[in-house]
């Protein structure tokens, strides 16, 4: 979609028009007729949150009434969704081009809109001979929005996009390898961003257990990439933001082989990865005044070859043994490699993780947000719920009380990578994974149930979602704020 700006005159405009309608107030500069006022008015008396389609043949006039009295980021969040079904309608009507203006409402409200509208136009359609509709150019009226705001709109859309695209695509296609090689290639063209890809050999020599457990039934070799966003300016030892991001390519769960229903599409495994990488790209096209690393152990999860197995005790990179209970919870075992890495050699200001990782988080929330929780980290957590009612990318905390260690201990090693228990799977995940953190402050995002959708809900499509880049992108934005 491309995005212009431009003076829109709603009572002149000759084309698809959107009109947004927050207050009253503006009722006199309305572009209708008196008849269509009197309806407008007629049903915001019963509601106020609808869209009404005028004829200005052969051209349509959406009208989006909504309700601008709300708290803002519910307000904002609605528009979003109706934008999802302003698109339909669009589509419906075969329609490329449109415009958008608005009275009664503020610049922060069409901005949601537009942000609405746009990523709800993706679709992955890479595999289908006839490519489906889409918008092809927005016009937006430049009194709503500067160039600047929407340009970096516009970088952040891309980048979930391509997350999306990642997530979407199927393992025959993006294995471990290829998709190391593609971030390498990505961070090749940004300024103040390095790539490190790790092969087998020197994983193998970082004694990085889990990850290579993990491996040993694939017939593909893991990788693990580490990125790293240092911008101009900043100083060579202040500490980084570690983001660690789960990248199992494909989980058919090992030894412990997933029921069918269950296996399909866990090529979404790695949206943990591919989220991590395209926070740490959206602020480097941006140019965020943040230092970043990205640390990104990837392989897939089979049951040939010589795959680990149940009762297997294995040695993490920090040394911890671990008794392997159940093969299919292998992403905490990579991600704890990568977790123990960073700990180490970057002396972080936090680590954050974000990863499917448990089908209990799906049942504790929904679909409707992130499990989250911390070790040491109260006020960066404070801030990352915060921003996430802002961006409507929520999340719920789960405690960490002492009393779930015991649910991890092993008779035969440190930990053990499972319970036996169905009780409380997401938060002993999390404990198991913040044991590798050490003192480092920590902070977990389990985002099993937002990252897939398996039909599309309000703005995000059918597939992957790229939820959870807004959240951490807004985060990022605050965290020059709060120095000054």
């Amino acid at each position: 979609m491309n995005h212009t700006l431009n003076p829109v005159d709603a009572k002149t405009y000759e084309g698809n028009l959107i009109y947004l309608y927050g207050d009253e107030a503006a009722g006199r500069t309305l572009p209708l007729s008196r008849k269509e006022i009197e309806v407008v008015r007629e049903r915001r008396e019963h509601e106020r949150d609808f869209v009404a389609v005028f004829d200005r043949l052969p051209y349509h006039l959406y009208f989006v009434s909504f309700d601008s009295e709300r708290q803002a980021p519910d307000c904002q969040e609605r528009l979003r969704c109706t934008a999802a079904k302003v698109l339909r309608m669009l589509t419906a009507d075969g329609d490329a081009d449109a415009a958008i203006t608005a009275g009664g409402t503020l610049p922060e409200e069409v901005a949601a809109f537009v942000e609405g509208l746009t990523l709800a136009d993706y679709s992955f359609d890479r595999y289908i001979s006839k490519t489906p509709h889409h918008l092809q150019n927005l016009t937006i009226d430049s009194l709503f929005l500067k160039p600047a705001e929407l340009e970096a709109s516009e970088r952040l859309w891309n980048r979930i996009f391509w997350c999306r695209e990642w997530v979407n695509l199927p393992v025959q296609d993006l294995n471990a390898a290829q998709f190391a090689e593609e971030l390498a290639s990505i961070a090749a063209d940004l300024e103040g961003v390095s790539c490190t890809v790790m092969d087998l050999k020197q994983i193998q020599s970082l004694r990085m257990g889990g990850l290579l457990a993990v491996n040993r039934g694939s017939v593909d070799e893991p990788r693990f990439v580490v990125l790293e966003y240092k911008p101009k300016g900043r100083q060579a030892k202040e500490q980084p933001i570690c983001l660690v991001g789960k990248g199992i390519m494909f989980d058919t769960g090992g030894l412990n082989i997933k029921p069918g229903d269950y296996m399909s599409e866990m090529k979404s495994d790695m949206a943990g990865a591919a989220t991590m990488a395209s926070v740490l790209f959206a602020a480097a096209d941006n140019r965020l005044p943040v230092h970043l690393v990205a640390l990104l152990p990837m392989t897939d999860n089979r049951p040939s070859a010589n795959a680990y197995a149940p009762d297997d005790i294995i040695t993490m990179y920090d040394g911890t043994t671990v008794e392997v209970v159940n093969t299919d919870a292998e992403g905490r075992l990579i991600l704890a490699d990568a977790i123990a890495y960073a700990a180490k050699n970057y002396n972080p200001n936090v680590i954050i993780t974000a990863a499917t990782l448990t089908g209990a988080a799906v049942r504790a929330i929904s679909t409707f947000g992130i499990a989250a929780m911390q070790q040491n980290a109260d006020r960066p957590m404070t801030l990352l719920r915060l921003v996430g009612e802002q961006v409507y990318e929520r999340l719920v905390e789960f405690p960490m009380w002492r009393e779930y260690d015991e649910m991890i201990k092993s008779s035969f090693a440190d930990l053990r990578n499972s319970t036996s228990s169905p009780q409380a799977g997401t938060i002993t995940a999390g404990k198991f994974l913040a044991h590798f953190a050490g003192d480092s402050p920590f902070i977990h995002l389990d985002i099993a149930g937002v990252a897939y959708f398996s039909k599309a809900q309000q703005y995000y499509c059918k597939g992957a979602s790229g939820y959870g880049i807004r959240l951490l992108y807004a985060f990022l934005q605050m965290q020059d704020m709060m120095k000054k």
